[in-house]
């Protein structure tokens, strides 16, 4: 889940996939070839690259019919068994009032057929909407070559400040002997040499050997000293005791958000991974069922209330982080959210 090299396909890919601002015809038709080729590289069947092209045309669509400032990423997704493709269509239009009306075919705003995001329900191995009249709409999608994997428990988006192929941010994911934990990673600055730290910051983490978070950060700051450095959170949901483990170095923010729209806090010391450091130190927070922890770079701000958005902490990590990022994310800097909830 932390992205990797897909040979021949744009270099943006190497960290998180491809953005798309999506205005006019000729964007769409680009982000349907760029989500068949990938497809493609990645050895999905035939018949579910015909399945990607419609889910990826209808999305794309819709957003040049409908949408304000809408954008869309595509990106690979991977399990230990195999590999799909991820759409993620993100919009700041009128929104929908009736979320099963729209997806029913035959439910057209525009003077069409109405049946685009049904289309999208039919063809997609798994899918997830949320939207609010008067903010806007996230769908996102997935296309797989065989049965989809089980709900997944995390998902994250990094976004590249304005005008650079490349984000300094980067998020990683792993189950080390039982332990879930997550990574978020600010290079300092933006551009290839912020990247550099953030993959090096991915490669330490995933060759750590299983430990609490503060001794997986404490190798990740030793592992990091080549490079230019960069702010760098690690957390563990641990399910049986009902705790997030958080330790920090830097302006990663960690919150805990409850199922009514309370948040909490979570400490990061102030330090720069690889070149600065007082003490690392690890604190434990309660984590109900409910709960989500959402960790964000600086290139994300607190300004979003939660309560704004009438069902969304019930919706999938991916559609929660994709509104964070579009409400909270700041176009002046890389943009990386991170969202992990209990499984």
């Amino acid at each position: 889940m932390s992205g990797g090299a897909v040979a021949s396909l744009p270099e943006g890919l190497l960290d998180g996939g491809v953005w798309f601002r999506v205005e006019a015809a000729p964007t769409a038709s680009a982000v349907r070839r760029t989500a068949e080729r990938l497809a493609v590289e990645l050895g999905l069947p035939e018949p579910r690259i015909a399945h990607l092209s419609i889910v990826a045309a209808e999305l794309a669509g819709n957003l040049v019919k409908h949408a304000t400032e809408g954008v869309l990423l595509v990106r690979a997704v991977r399990t230990a068994e195999q590999a799909g493709v991820e759409l993620v269509a993100i919009d700041r239009g009128p929104g929908m009032a009736d979320l099963v009306a729209s997806v029913g075919d035959g439910h057209s705003t525009a003077g069409t057929l109405g049946i685009g995001l049904g289309a999208i329900v039919r063809q997609a191995s798994w899918y997830d909407l949320h939207s609010v009249p008067g903010k806007g709409t996230i769908l996102a999608a997935q296309v797989w070559p065989a049965d989809p994997p089980s709900p997944v428990w995390v998902a994250g988006l990094t976004r590249p400040l304005t005008g650079e192929p490349v984000s300094g941010d980067a998020f990683a994911v792993r189950d080390a002997e039982g332990r879930r934990q997550v990574m978020m990673c600010d290079g300092l600055g933006h551009g290839g040499l912020a990247a550099a730290a953030s993959h090096e910051a991915v490669r330490a983490f995933q060759e750590a050997p299983a430990a609490p978070p503060a001794a997986v950060l404490d190798r990740l700051h030793r592992r990091m000293n080549h490079t230019r450095g960069a702010a760098v959170a690690v957390a563990e949901l641990d399910a049986d005791a009902g705790l997030v483990r958080y330790a920090g170095l830097g302006n990663i923010a960690g919150t805990v958000i409850s199922s009514d729209g309370s948040r909490r806090g979570m400490v990061s010391l102030p330090g720069i991974a690889g070149h600065q450091r007082r003490q690392i130190r690890e604190y434990d927070y309660p984590l109900t069922p409910d709960a989500v922890v959402l960790m964000h770079s600086d290139g994300v701000v607190d300004r979003w209330n939660p309560a704004d958005y009438p069902g969304l902490l019930i919706r999938s990590p991916l559609v929660i982080a994709a509104t964070v990022l579009r409400d909270a994310g700041v176009r002046r800097d890389d943009a990386g959210v991170l969202v992990a909830r209990l499984p």
